[in-house]
């Protein structure tokens, strides 16, 4: 297993019981391979989706205040479903620190999104058994801040692709081009990585279990930040 204080320091916290970062890193498949009972992440990522559905929900409940339960749901759902989870495992580089046993090794377990998004889950539970509530929403707002400040500005759009494509008409008839740029996993399983371009230029990214998904995704970032820019001064007549 890596050094534990490579991966502390990925998550900007110290455990004071570094045996719960062991647990919450140790994949179900261990207790198959030895004899004795083994401690692994399933307790720990329980745990860890109550943690992060209590915090998220609180902070959309206080920055949308004219919201209602419907949209507020679906919002979270953006931000915690399995495919977001294992986009945040990835970005940790969770798999290279994972337990697993040799044969899940063998079938690429470590880059599997699944297992990436458990990991991630126990990871969250783990601090907050280590460090309470204020520990783990310091990490959940470390690792979540940029999409919800997002949502600030984009909270819902129900079809992002032809929102998008709404926007850019405004100045071009040129439609906006999506391009698959990577597909990881295993077949039943796979995270795709899509850009979108328009008129040359890369606008934005997104990924997603399947290409559609990935072009929302992508097209609703792309939203986000067409948004954030000013509009052009308008031309001076002549």
């Amino acid at each position: 297993m890596a050094d534990l204080s490579a991966i502390q320091e990925r998550l900007g916290y110290t455990f004071h019981d570094p045996s719960l970062l062991i647990v919450a890193l140790t994949h179900p498949s261990m207790s198959h391979e030895r004899s004795g009972p083994v401690q692994h992440n399933q307790r720990l990522e329980f745990l860890g989706d109550a943690v992060l559905q209590l915090v998220l929900t609180r902070d959309l409940y206080e920055r949308f205040p004219g919201f209602g339960e419907g949209p507020l749901t679906k919002a979270r759902a953006r931000l915690v479903n399995r495919r977001a989870l294992a986009v945040h495992g990835r970005a940790l580089n969770l798999g290279v620190f994972l337990l697993m046993s040799r044969g899940e090794k063998l079938h690429g377990g470590h880059e599997r999104p699944s297992a990436l998004a458990d990991a991630f889950e126990a990871v969250v539970g783990a601090v907050f058994m280590d460090g309470g509530y204020d520990a783990a929403h310091k990490l959940i707002q470390r690792e979540f801040g940029a999409l919800l400040v997002s949502l600030d500005v984009n909270p819902l759009v129900e079809n992002p692709k032809g929102e998008l494509q709404e926007l850019l008409q405004a100045d071009s008839n040129k439609a906006p081009q999506y391009h698959v740029i990577s597909a990881t996993g295993p077949d039943h399983d796979r995270i795709f990585e899509c850009t979108v371009h328009h008129n040359g230029n890369e606008l934005a990214r997104g990924s997603g279990k399947s290409k559609k998904l990935a072009e929302s995704e992508a097209a609703a970032a792309a939203i986000t930040k067409l948004r954030e820019k000013p509009s052009p001064p308008p031309a001076s007549g002549g």
